[in-house]
């Protein structure tokens, strides 16, 4: 399997752990993996990417341009910062909730994510997640990435077994919130099952 995996959003999202999920999954099916993290400003908030790469053929960890399979993207703009890693053929798994960064508080743009989601949704196939209706229904908003985790696994998109990304997600979270985490990752993958994509 070659697979090559873009996760983005911003600081305090979790997109970390989940390309780590990922990564340590691939692994734990036999696959070779290399993956790097490029982080904008050190803080909640600034944009965090995460490249992840599956397969012999990976040589290095940055995906090249226009070669990802599937961008999992926790806030919307960040998807269309990063959409020309998006193969033609890619997907992205995108949440729909957006995160107002600190510099449209001061100009007050009213950026509340909709003008992302309708570009992505004309030019790129897209399953869209109603984040935060989800996490309500969880009990949190620190489900979000365990939650997108799920519905790529669900969506068969990460070509790797649902069973080993429930594994590797129940080893990396600390005990006390792993059945919440279990919890938030089974629902993902009933979303991913099920939700149609749309461009």
């Amino acid at each position: 399997m070659t697979k090559n995996i873009l996760i983005t959003g911003v600081g305090g999202q979790g997109t970390v752990l989940a390309s780590r999920i990922i990564a340590a999954s691939a692994m734990a099916e036999g696959h070779m993996v290399h993956s790097a993290e490029t982080i904008g400003m050190a803080q909640r908030g600034g944009p965090v990417t995460s490249h992840v790469r599956i397969g012999e053929e990976a040589f290095s960890p940055l995906i090249p341009l226009g070669t990802a399979e599937l961008i999992l993207g926790f806030e919307p703009s960040e998807v269309v910062r990063n959409i020309a890693y998006l193969s033609p053929d890619g997907l992205a798994i995108v949440n729909t909730t957006a995160v107002r960064p600190v510099t449209e508080s001061l100009a007050r743009s009213g950026y509340d994510g909709t003008a992302m989601i309708d570009y992505l949704n004309r030019n790129i196939r897209c399953i869209f997640v109603e984040g935060r209706e989800e996490c309500q229904r969880l009990g949190s908003a620190k489900f979000l990435n365990i939650l997108l985790l799920g519905v790529a696994a669900g969506s068969g998109q990460l070509g790797i077994a649902p069973e080993t990304i429930l594994d590797e997600t129940s080893e990396r979270v600390p005990e006390r919130f792993r059945e919440a985490n279990l919890r938030a990752l089974r629902r993902g993958m009933e979303i991913g099952m099920t939700k149609e994509e749309k461009k």
